[in-house]
């Protein structure tokens, strides 16, 4: 305790400049933004905020609707898979909240189910990881591991709405998301106002064809062009092997031959597909699913491209 009034004159000196020094600590971190953790070896670009768990299935904070977006959103049309050489620094492995990433290095088949998110105008126009400035408004998408860039097909398995998006960027990093959708995305699955949904991502590989059939009645199926209308198919299975896509179709065309000439086998890597359309829109296929489904045992996919 101070004994002297110059005792006491330093010591209220001291008390003032600890609590003016405390007080601007104080006011600094409570005025200060948080700041998202960036990971040890940061994919480029990344500069989009931590997420963090939505409250009822909500957005990311304010990162709500556009106040006036496009009057197309409806036909913005799916991304077009072509080929393109994979990124020099947005592959590589990296670190975020102590958990890391390896991202795949190669196109190669993948498929998951999970939840799906979206990002919309908080970040429009920052730099993705591939160093693109983020487009809201374009069919892309953001994922921890497939290679930048690349192509996914990502169905809504509640609504069966699907689109094609082009992974151009890294995230989402909250547990039990799988992937981040952009806001046209999102918007053409649906789940805008509700901020996630379940879905289901596949790869699209670009050198992915049609194969050759040896019957008459099936024709190439060709990916619609750029702002075309799209159409419906509905998918009857996925196989390992050709021979057991074949074995299918056949059941196809001996029990139900009037959709014989919409039977469509294609090739996607080491997968076959069987698939049957096209329909001019969800509302038909959806009726044919159901007698297709009746006669084969089995639940038709819908598909709209």
């Amino acid at each position: 305790m101070p004994t002297t009034e110059a005792d006491m004159s330093r010591f209220t000196s001291s008390c003032t400049l600890l609590t003016t020094v405390a007080l601007a600590l104080l006011l600094s971190a409570c005025g200060g933004t948080p700041k998202r953790s960036t990971p040890s070896a940061p994919p480029a670009g990344d500069s989009r905020p931590a997420p963090t768990a939505p409250q009822g299935g909500g957005y990311y904070k304010d990162d709500g609707p556009d106040a006036n977006p496009p009057a197309n959103l409806d036909s913005i049309p799916d991304a077009v898979p072509r080929d393109e050489p994979l990124h020099r620094f947005a592959n590589r492995p990296y670190t975020v909240f102590g958990q890391r990433y390896v991202p795949a290095t190669a196109l190669q088949p993948h498929r998951q189910r999970g939840v799906a998110s979206w990002y919309g105008r908080r970040f429009h126009g920052n730099p993705t990881s591939s160093g693109e400035p983020y487009d809201m408004y374009a069919m892309t998408a953001a994922h921890p591991t497939l290679p930048i860039p690349s192509y996914a097909r990502v169905t809504n398995v509640t609504n069966g709405r699907s689109v094609v998006v082009r992974i151009n960027d890294r995230g989402p990093f909250l547990r039990g998301r799988i992937i981040d959708l952009s806001y046209a995305a999102a918007h053409r699955l649906g789940y805008i106002n509700a901020g996630s949904a379940t879905v289901e991502v596949e790869t699209i590989l670009p050198s992915s064809a049609v194969v050759a059939s040896t019957a008459p009645a099936v024709t190439p199926v060709q990916p619609a062009a750029a702002g075309g209308a799209r159409q419906a198919y509905l998918q009857l299975g996925v196989f390992s092997t050709r021979a057991n896509a074949e074995d299918l179709r056949g059941r196809v065309h001996r029990e139900l031959a009037a959709y014989a000439d919409r039977v469509h086998l294609l090739a996607d890597g080491e997968r076959f597909r069987l698939q049957l359309g096209p329909w001019p829109n969800e509302n038909d296929a959806r009726r044919a699913a159901a007698e297709i489904g009746r006669t084969l045992g089995l639940q038709p996919f819908l598909v709209v491209r």
